[in-house]
């Protein structure tokens, strides 16, 4: 049992929070590389012992150990290196949930080579953005017929790019078909020795942040970054050696790397896989019920859009731990769930830069609608624009303490070929997340809001989440975003805008209603003065909501 955990973690086992927090450790070796100190090494322990687990939405089912990764990522290895790529090399990855992304990731790391996922939700003028801004190398997508129309598109005004591949069932005119040629290659591929081979602080990873304000920053990882990631599934998804973990995300974003490959092969999990075109919810339920995974993990996304569907014929008695990160979650959304499942959410806070900040831990009792505590491998406090720490109570920004000279492992090094941005980030030597929420007493942390999204009403700072949730509390809201809305008198007032839930129309009553609501769970100034019923709201491509474009665009309409 987590025989390769123990290699990186000499205490593991503890007893309460506290405990955790004040003796948890990692080992960095300085060669470190997931690829072969992991994969490999779990493949020479147990060649049979099942990686991933996969599954799609034609209710395909497909396994693979990781002796069966050791070999796929080192053809992937010799088939790249054919092709050019060498260390320090850039390579674009647009594959969903396709297998070939664990294989390929997997064997970019042992090259040295620099992944860098993306979403297959990108416009051309996104993807000609980060291929020419990364300086990337090679294009592997996904065959699907809409993506590769916007590749070639782009592609023919990037010189840079030498080879494009496509993973798919057909081939592709002027694309290495991956699948075809992929069995050619030799499944032997010994770790490099010299300059070839990784050191811990050469660059593994490049995620692009997805920010709902400027353009996306180039989030740089290295080769220590996975072992940062060992928190997020022992302590917060709880994953168990030798059983399945299901985090459901693209592979283009960071919540990949959070859930479905660095901490979970550490420990010995089975990686869960749903390939999906586009998110249903009863499409997504059959598909857990396939995978019947041990431990669960989602964005607050598809747990607000599954408690509106008939979850009484379901069984989640095979799920013993679930979890949540990328957006807070409104307390009824986990009260609804907790009544409609039985399932208790652990939620999490973290970023593209950084593995878990802080969560939920087993160890002490969940509070609906808190980010929990510290993880153990962050100092986190909350910092006011001085630099100096708040009180408890107190609104800051979220911070790691002393980041910069004392990098903690998991960590980003910096957003890159962007020195004001990582100088802005690096406030008085703390890393600062941009988020802001307050600490009560017993050191639960309570999130606010992004430092732009903060309402200025009145003299009152007004954090967009909590409307939120006391607006979710009402029967006839599916999703919401509360955002500022200019007001000569005020300055700006509390905006809801509303997605409704099926049978519910957006009539003057309702918007009573909805008032009244806000003004009794909250304190009363809080309660929006103006609501919008929409269709849907804009989010970015990894699913987060864009509060940025619901100013602008009222702001666009104020113009007129």
């Amino acid at each position: 049992m987590y025989e390769i955990l123990k290699r990186f973690c000499p205490h593991r086992g503890f007893n309460s929070y506290a405990e955790m927090k004040g003796k948890f450790r990692i080992v960095v070796p300085e060669d470190f590389n997931f690829g072969f100190d992991v994969v490999d090494a779990w493949a020479q322990l147990d060649p049979d012992k099942p990686a991933l687990l996969w599954t799609n939405d034609s209710g395909e089912m497909r396994s693979f150990s990781f002796g069966d990764v050791r070999d796929e990522s080192n053809r992937a290895v010799n088939f790249l290196r054919d092709k050019g790529i060498r260390k320090g090399d850039v390579v674009m990855l647009i594959l969903k949930q396709r297998p070939e992304v664990w294989f390929l990731l997997t064997a970019l790391h042992k090259l040295g080579a620099v992944a860098l996922p993306a979403s297959y939700q990108l416009t051309p003028k996104d993807l000609r953005y980060r291929l020419e801004l990364a300086e990337a190398k090679m294009l592997i997508t996904v065959g699907d017929e809409d993506i590769v129309a916007y590749a070639k598109q782009v592609l023919k005004d990037s010189p840079g790019v030498k080879n494009y591949v496509t993973v798919g069932d057909e081939a592709v005119e002027g694309a290495i078909d991956y699948r075809r040629v992929i069995g050619d290659y030799s499944s032997e591929y010994e770790r490099p020795t010299g300059e070839e081979n990784t050191s811990v602080n050469d660059p593994l990873l490049i995620y692009f942040s997805s920010g709902t304000t400027g353009m996306p920053k180039m989030v740089r990882h290295d080769h220590s970054s996975p072992l940062g990631y060992i928190t997020n599934a022992l302590f917060w998804q709880c994953v168990e050696d030798g059983r399945v973990h299901l985090t459901q995300t693209d592979s283009g974003w960071a919540k990949f790397a959070w859930g479905k490959i660095y901490g979970q092969w550490i420990c010995g999990a089975c990686v869960g896989a749903y390939d999906t075109e586009k998110f249903i919810p009863k499409a997504m339920l059959e598909a857990i019920m396939r995978l019947k995974p041990y431990s669960f993990c989602a964005p607050a996304t598809i747990f607000r859009f599954l408690i509106k569907e008939d979850l009484s014929g379901y069984d989640f008695s095979f799920i013993k731990h679930s979890s949540l990160a990328g957006e807070p979650l409104n307390p009824e959304v986990f009260r609804q769930i907790e009544s409609k499942t039985g399932l208790r959410i652990y939620e999490g806070f973290g970023q593209s830069e950084g593995s878990v900040l802080l969560a939920n831990f087993p160890w002490d009792e969940i509070r609906p609608g808190s980010m929990g505590k510290p993880s153990p491998i962050y100092d986190i406090f909350l910092m006011r624009e001085d630099g100096s720490p708040c009180e408890d109570g107190e609104v800051g920004a979220i911070s790691v303490r002393n980041a910069l000279n004392n990098h903690p492992t998991g960590l980003f090094r910096e957003y890159w070929k962007d020195e004001a941005a990582t100088a802005k980030a690096f406030q008085f030597g703390h890393y600062c997340t941009g988020d802001t929420a307050w600490r009560d007493a017993d050191g639960y942390y309570w999130f606010v809001g992004r430092n732009d999204d903060v309402i200025k009403c009145s003299g009152y700072r007004i954090g967009p989440f909590e409307v939120e949730s006391a607006l979710m509390e009402h029967p006839a809201v599916l999703e919401c975003a509360v955002t500022a809305y200019p007001d000569p008198l005020r300055g700006e007032v509390v905006k809801g805008t509303i997605v409704l839930a099926r049978g519910f129309e957006g009539t003057d009553e309702l918007i009573k209603e909805l008032q009244n609501l806000v003004k009794r769970v909250t304190a009363p100034y809080k309660y929006p003065r103006v609501i919008e019923f929409v269709k849907e709201l804009p989010k970015t491509s990894s699913g987060k909501i864009m509060r940025t474009a619901i100013r602008a665009a009222d702001m666009q309409k104020l113009r007129k």
